[in-house]
């Protein structure tokens, strides 16, 4: 096992030292990752190429989970320096990482965002509960004749899950399996909404993976559409087909409020005020990560870090504000700020 431990530390540490031979093979930032961050990290490098020396960092839209399996693949040119995510990194995730030499990562909050279910302006706004949210899109659900048993899903309108809302069909466009914005929707939205029936609530002791099973699985049955990484085709297709809603992050709505409307979620509207003061129930944080042996070896690492955590970028009136990304509290800014100052490594347990 030593043996073994000795060989992956030289083989590493000869990766990295060929890394720094062969930078000028890669003289720009690559960064991967979440499709919801991708338009703030964006905004940020069309600024840091534009006010420094170094050239524009390259962005691709993978998806938090495509992003973070591309970014712990290894080190070195052929991999991103930094992965952006619309949730916190797993620990299986976190682990592929270290048995990858990908052992020292930097974990940057940046801010907030909400998850919004929205439709066309040509429609009325939807007033959901998270428990409407759980009956419409759940797999498999409570028999409302029966409690304690399941049924496949027989939902077909919204009106058939509540009687107060519109006898249109469910048809929800939302993001893939991969998607951060996937991940933390059924954990904030659907759980929330499975939670309501007690049975389900008391899984959560007694049996974790049927409670999580119960909670998380999207029903397969055409209700609910993959529509990919791209929040913007969505949005598109939203205006084509007013009987749609769509699932995407705040920041979309936020860019296209002339032809979309947010939904209220349990009386709340997807508004900057509402998430920013934690009356919106369906938000989350957003991150991004870097991996601290290629800081001193891309050109631009640290000032581009620098430029990100910096008041005029995600300050209360940072730019990134304007774009719609709901600031963090002062003291959370100053915390991960001294975080991305002295490269502090995450731990996970």
């Amino acid at each position: 096992m030593k043996i073994k431990k000795v060989l992956m530390t030289m083989a590493v540490s000869a990766l990295i030292a060929n890394f720094g031979q062969a930078q000028a093979a890669r003289d720009y930032i690559s960064i991967v990752g979440s499709s919801t961050v991708y338009p703030f990290s964006t905004v940020v490098a069309e600024q840091f190429g534009k006010s420094t020396h170094f050239k524009t960092p390259k962005i691709e839209s993978t998806g938090t989970g495509g992003g973070f399996k591309l970014f712990c693949a290894g080190v070195g040119i052929n991999t991103p320096d930094i992965s952006n995510a619309s949730r916190r990194i797993k620990k299986s995730e976190y682990d592929k990482c270290l048995a990858n030499g990908v052992d020292e990562i930097v974990e940057v909050k940046i801010g907030y965002d909400g998850i919004v279910l929205a439709n066309s302006k040509k429609m009325q706004p939807l007033k959901l509960t998270r428990r409407d949210i759980f009956l419409a899109l759940a797999k498999n659900v409570p028999d409302p004749s029966e409690p304690g048993k399941l049924i496949p899903n027989p939902y077909k309108t919204w009106k058939d899950v509540n009687p107060q809302l519109p006898a249109t069909k469910i048809e929800v466009l939302g993001p893939p399996p991969t998607s951060g914005t996937r991940d933390a929707f059924v954990e904030l939205a659907m759980e929330g909404g499975g939670k309501k029936f007690g049975w389900i609530k008391s899984l959560k002791k007694k049996d974790k993976a049927a409670y999580k099973r119960i909670c998380h699985t999207v029903r397969e049955d055409g209700a609910y559409i993959e529509a990919g990484e791209n929040d913007n085709l969505i949005v598109q297709k939203l205006v084509a087909n007013p009987d749609a809603v769509g699932i995407f992050g705040f920041s979309f709505l936020d860019q296209n409020g002339d032809v979309i409307q947010g939904s209220f979620i349990n009386g709340h509207s997807p508004t900057f005020a509402e998430i920013a003061d934690g009356t919106y129930p369906v938000s989350r944080p957003l991150f991004f990560y870097v991996k601290k042996s290629h800081v001193s070896v891309i050109p631009g690492m640290k000032e581009f870090v620098g430029e990100f955590t910096s008041d005029r970028a995600w300050g209360d009136e940072g730019y990134l504000a304007d774009k719609g990304m709901i600031p963090m509290p002062e003291s959370e800014r100053e915390q991960y700020g001294n975080d991305v100052k002295t490269l502090k490594t995450l731990k996970l347990k």
